[in-house]
Parts: C-alpha cells; structure tokens; sequence
C-alpha cells in the first residue's frame, strides 16, 4: 500500500477492482499483475467527440523507461494502451473510448488527482535479462579488442 495513493482515500472515494483473468482465457495482448509501482497526477484531462484523452505526470521520472507509446500502463487498476510518452517533461497520455469510460473510475479524476500505476513488465523483464548480459559482451569486446592490438602489433 505503501506505493499507492490509497492512504490519502476517505470513506466513501471509489476504487477500480477488477478480476483476474483466467489463464488460457481472452488476453488483449497486456500483460498486468495488479501491482502498483508508483504513483501519477493527472495532468490533463480533455475530450475529442466521444473520447476522454488524459495526460498523467509520473511521480517518479525512473518509471517512464517502462512507458513507451503503443506499450500498455495499467492506472487504477485499468489496463490501457499508451498513446504518446514525453520523457523530458515526465508524462504520459492515453485515450478512453466511450464504452471504456462508462466501465470504470478513471473518468471521475480531475487534473491534480492522484491515479495508481502498473508499469510494463515486460519492459522490467528485458531490463532485467541485459542486466546480466551487458557485462558479459563488455568483457568479450575488451577481449576482442586486446587481441587485435596484439595481432596488429606482429
């Protein structure tokens, strides 16, 4: 709970609770655990026809290398496509079409409203794998390398 905004809650304020889906079953190609990993502040919030476009600042900047446009961000518990990222600002979009808007909470918050968010695991995944990959090829381009200078000293 720490990493939620749910302390600054009063009795009464609405969350998004949504059940898991069954293994094998429908899978819109997102891949979301229900976890949080941080926090985001509503930046924008505009509508275009019969969509509800937002713009979320993310509360911390390391969490935007997991957010990349077409990629997928669950906020509140929603899992939704990314639109378009400016890592230089902090932010994020995303687009709500009218079924979705009906469905869920994300609608009710209000620029300066607080949103929980999940964050691409598969980005962390692949992070993680050349994380322990990285060293390795420095290793064998320095060895490429010191063999070379020895070869071209012959």
């Amino acid at each position: 709970l720490s990493r939620t905004y749910f302390k600054t809650l009063k009795a009464g304020e609405p969350v998004n609770l949504e059940r898991a889906s069954e293994i094998g079953g429908r899978n819109s190609g997102h891949f979301v655990q229900g976890h949080v990993d941080g926090t985001g502040t509503v930046k924008e919030r505009f509508t275009e026809d019969d969509s509800m476009w937002y713009k979320i600042l993310v509360d911390d900047p390391e969490l935007l290398k997991y957010i990349v446009p077409k990629g997928f961000i669950a906020i509140d518990g929603t899992s939704l496509t990314v639109v378009d990222v400016n890592q230089e600002e902090g932010w994020f979009s995303f687009m709500l079409v009218e079924y979705t808007q009906k469905k869920i909470i994300i609608p009710q918050k209000m620029p300066g409203a607080k949103v929980n968010l999940e964050v691409d695991v598969l980005g962390k995944y692949s992070e993680n794998a050349m994380s322990a990959v990285i060293p390795r090829l420095e290793a064998l381009e320095a060895k490429v390398a010191s063999l070379e200078k020895a070869l071209a000293e012959k």
